[in-house]
């Protein structure tokens, strides 16, 4: 049997068309109030010809939302993009730079809670109490530009581990490998514990003593002053221990591992989407455009 094609549409913007039917409606009345509130803010005050009188807008939303799709999935540039849609190269950089904000804003869809969205980290803890989840949590870095020279705190980006200039993100999952929250990037020097840190989680461990968040090895940190909540791989045997420790050991860090896999799987898909392989554009643009993608990544596996 021959497989099944998958559509174009698909192809390139990597949702499906109802999904991007749902995206149109929802996103479109917030983009209209932020050109009509920069209009406002031109003229100095209310408009004073009717809705829909002037100039019309050479891109459409729906378009507008699918060059930006595009240029998210396989990071095409906007000069190509300017040819596809056959507007000037100014058109398509604006409509990025506004739809990708918006995409940023979303938050994380919840599975089974149409119209429930995750914005923040305690909104991600308060649901895994209500629905008795188990995080899991780890964190992957994106390779980046080296800064230019002169600039301040250009060593803080290079990354012990990768040897590269990164900037990483930190990730939660649930048990099925679905993205529930995604946080502000930092500089690739930082400790992944340190990072996770800055986010809040220390209060989130105060408020929410029943929550347990799976972790690997670079958050030994996190167990020792949250013991039970935060759950790291058990310490390897020393030499000296008997084979039957060293086996114990062993078969518990392999269960760790197993039950901690589907945060990589949630690492995996983010990775698909090509401008996220190496970013190649400004930094400062780096952390709306990931939450973006997790945020359209979290729409999909929410329905799996």
């Amino acid at each position: 049997m021959a497989n099944r094609a998958v559509p174009a549409h698909r192809l390139f913007t990597g949702i499906s068309r109802r999904h991007l039917a749902c995206l149109a409606q929802e996103l479109a009345v917030p983009w209209e109030a932020g050109v009509e509130g920069r209009r406002h803010a031109a003229r100095g005050g209310t408009r004073k010809r009717a809705a829909g009188a002037g100039a019309r807008h050479q891109l459409v939303f729906v378009d507008r939302l699918v060059a930006t799709l595009i240029h998210l999935r396989h990071d095409l540039p906007h000069s190509v993009l300017e040819l596809l849609f056959g507007v000037d190269r100014s058109t398509i950089t604006r409509a990025i730079a506004e739809v990708r904000g918006l995409l940023a804003e979303r938050g994380c869809a919840v599975p089974d809670r149409p119209g429930l969205r995750l914005r923040t980290l305690t909104d991600v803890f308060a649901h895994a109490r209500a629905e008795g989840i188990e995080l899991r949590l780890d964190t992957t870095e994106v390779q980046v530009r080296r800064p230019p020279a002169g600039r301040g705190g250009r060593q803080a980006f290079v990354s012990g581990k990768k040897k590269q200039n990164t900037m990483k993100a930190t990730i939660i999952a649930d048990h099925q490998g679905r993205t529930l929250r995604t946080d502000a990037m930092r500089p690739g020097r930082m400790h992944d514990a340190t990072a996770t840190r800055n986010e809040g989680i220390a209060i989130c461990f105060q408020h929410f003593p029943d929550v347990e968040v799976l972790l690997d090895d670079g958050y030994l940190g996190l167990r020792r002053d949250y013991p039970g909540q935060a759950v790291t791989p058990p310490r390897k045997a020393n030499k000296i221990s008997p084979p039957e420790v060293h086996e114990a050991r062993s078969q518990a860090r392999h269960q760790h591992s197993s039950r901690r896999i589907s945060v990589e799987h949630a690492l995996a898909d983010h990775k698909r989407w090509k401008q996220l392989t190496r970013w190649t554009h400004r930094l400062e643009t780096l952390p709306a455009t990931y939450r973006a993608i997790a945020d359209l990544v979290s729409d999909r596996t929410a329905n799996t």
